[in-house]
């Protein structure tokens, strides 16, 4: 994959995870939220399963190695990720923007789990920086009360991080159990097995069938985060994490949150006050402080400051 098909790549990943916040938020409308993430990997699951026999050359994981980096992928990445950011968005207080931003959180718990596990995948001092300044610009945005820290979609805005912490472990781990498995078939048995796990999940938060509301606009949100955000974007997300590292993928999370916040604005009217666009300044700083090196290559090499 040449660079400007990896930086392409980039930017439609950040497109369509930011505006799966969007369709998360229009779909908890009409669904449980832990049934809905499942749901949503029932049939990713399934579709990625048939593309899987189809451009795989093997796809069934097979022995101890690849089947453990596809429960890593189905409890951490699949299951924890999405039953935590289901539940948080689940509160009329965590809006589109807010939850992409709290996700955004990502690359800086990455590089902590990284140094645990991938002491390769370590940054410089300016690095850890430019992390630090894509954290405060997601306290910013996330704007929690301190005088009622339980108040105002605090504990919901809690659940979110608690995501992000899920995504950026298994992401970490999948990277240090590298079993050259296929990314297709990874994908789609981390999908089933993590539908499986959130069904059970679900089933233990009495959540019901029973209660989904089935309109046009719950098939369209279920359907965008089903094929286009899972099948889609996973696949575009593990082809990068494998080139990148976690580290660097994980960015994508600093670019996710103004897709998100234009989307949500679009389609549901959300607001897109002070504090998101401070926020979302601060995350850019932070990101372009960690990718400086790029940045700085890409204009000696575009000869945009030759005379």
């Amino acid at each position: 994959m040449s660079r400007y098909r990896t930086v392409a790549a980039f930017l439609a990943l950040a497109a369509i995870w930011g505006s799966a916040f969007m369709a998360i938020n229009a779909g908890l409308a009409y669904f449980p939220p832990v049934l809905f993430a499942a749901l949503r990997f029932d049939i990713a699951g399934v579709v990625m399963l048939a593309y899987a026999f189809y451009a795989a050359d093997d796809p069934v994981p097979r022995g101890r190695d690849q089947w453990t980096v596809v429960v890593v992928g189905a409890v951490l990445i699949i299951a924890a990720y999405h039953a935590f950011l289901f539940v948080g968005e689940s509160d009329p207080a965590v809006t589109s923007a807010i939850a992409a931003v709290i996700v955004s959180l990502s690359p800086v718990l990455t590089a902590v789990f990284a140094r645990a596990f991938l002491p390769s995948e370590r940054l410089t001092v300016l690095g850890v920086v430019g992390l630090l300044v894509g954290l405060l610009g997601a306290v910013v945005l996330a704007a929690p009360d301190p005088s009622n820290l339980t108040g105002d979609g605090t504990g919901a805005k809690f659940l979110v991080f608690l995501a992000a912490a899920a995504f950026a472990l298994g992401s970490v781990l999948t990277r240090v159990l590298d079993s050259d498995m296929e990314i297709e078939t990874m994908e789609a048995w981390s999908m089933l097995l993590g539908a499986a796990i959130t069904h059970l999940v679900a089933f233990g938060l009495g959540e019901s069938a029973a209660e989904i509301v089935w309109t046009t606009e719950a098939l369209l949100a279920l359907g965008y985060l089903a094929v286009v955000a899972s099948g889609i974007g996973f696949l575009i997300y593990f082809e990068l994490l494998d080139r990148l590292g976690p580290i660097e993928i994980n960015l994508v999370s600093y670019v996710a949150p103004l897709f998100a916040a234009v989307s949500g604005w679009l389609v549901l009217n959300e607001g897109i006050t002070l504090p998101t666009v401070v926020g979302f300044f601060l995350i850019c700083v932070g990101f372009a402080l960690v990718k400086r090196g790029a940045i700085s290559e890409e204009i000696r090499r575009s000869g945009w400051l030759s005379g």
